[in-house]
């Protein structure tokens, strides 16, 4: 597995990408213009990696080097495509259980939830390249280990996972409070797909119309919602009851 890596210098990161590094995440400073970032920028667009366009005092807090104007996270662990994640399922021998995250940003949540589907028996894990938490130190700390045990893969938008999904016999439920039916009225047992979504928006509308199931927790308190990494937990676990 390779190590948690941070480079700088916007050449050194444009000669990563070309020579297949998989990057996570670039910080790249905000009102940079030159001929050379240009490349880079093309580069990242053309290569649908997560950019964020940040203040030269971020860069200075993520490297001592001269990272001029641009720092790349790589990301410590090798992505899966959803060919393989899907077929390595069905050719277990146990019934496929996948979980997709809809532009989850925060890398604790994350972690505790990479952590929890690898306790459960997560056939594997689908995110979106654009908008959802780097893994990062804090992901591996978080997840006690487990990203490292557990496939991963990263799609374009979440809808193509639904659709792939779908069309290859897997049943998607999306956890959402705007549900009709509670958890407990649902069928985990067949091979299914749990989407869960981002802590301020939840999961996108134009997915929820993709779904074929909803399902939400009951909610006894005042508070609205639970944490996302706790409601995770509790829809994994009612699958791994009814299977077990």
């Amino acid at each position: 597995m390779k190590k948690d890596t941070t480079i700088f210098g916007i050449r050194a990161i444009i000669e990563a990408i070309k020579s297949g590094e998989t990057i996570d995440k670039v910080f790249v400073q905000k009102g940079s213009r030159s001929e050379l970032f240009q490349e880079l920028e093309h580069l990242l667009r053309s290569e649908g990696i997560n950019a964020s366009y940040v203040p030269i005092e971020k860069l200075n807090r993520l490297t001592k080097g001269n990272h001029q104007g641009a720092v790349a996270q790589i990301s410590p662990i090798a992505f899966h495509t959803i060919d393989d994640l899907v077929m390595n399922a069905f050719e277990s021998g146990k019934t496929p259980l996948f979980l997709l995250l809809d532009q989850l940003n925060d890398v604790r949540n994350f972690g505790a939830i990479v952590r929890t589907a690898e306790c459960t028996g997560v056939s594997g894990i689908i995110i979106q390249k654009k908008g959802g938490a780097p893994i990062n130190g804090d992901t591996i700390k978080t997840s006690a280990g487990a990203i490292f045990k557990i496939p991963i893969c990263k799609v374009d938008h979440i809808k193509d996972a639904v659709f792939h999904m779908q069309s290859s016999g897997i049943k998607v439920i999306a956890a959402t409070e705007k549900a009709d039916d509670f958890i407990y009225n649902i069928s985990f047992k067949e091979p299914c797909a749990i989407i869960m979504g981002s802590e301020g928006k939840g999961i996108n509308p134009s997915v929820l119309k993709v779904v074929d199931q909803q399902a939400k927790l009951p909610i006894l308190g005042e508070i609205a919602s639970l944490n996302v990494s706790v409601a995770c937990g509790a829809f994994l676990y009612e699958a791994v009851r009814q299977r077990n």
